[in-house]
């Protein structure tokens, strides 16, 4: 099943970075999915984005305020080890 990452943010440097780690995370570990950026503050508010960057695997809040590190996805990974299969 293919992994959907949100990354929500107004395109800043570090939603852009946030959106790039994910990309390669899922890249280097070949697992399918896809990385999806929201820049709509409207969109954002709706979804009860408070702070940016947030980025979301799967509906779950991952990283919020802050950009996303390896780190973070390994251990939303150990919390989910379906998605690498």
């Amino acid at each position: 099943m293919p992994v959907y990452v949100e990354v929500f943010g107004p395109g800043c440097a570090k939603c852009e970075e946030s959106a790039k780690v994910a990309a390669k995370f899922l890249a280097d570990r070949r697992i399918p999915g896809e990385v999806v950026k929201f820049k709509d503050v409207n969109s954002m508010a709706s979804r009860g984005i408070l702070r940016t960057p947030t980025v979301l695997i799967d509906e779950e809040r991952v990283v919020e305020g802050r950009v996303l590190r390896e780190s973070d996805l390994d251990a939303w990974l150990r919390r989910h080890p379906e998605a690498a299969r």
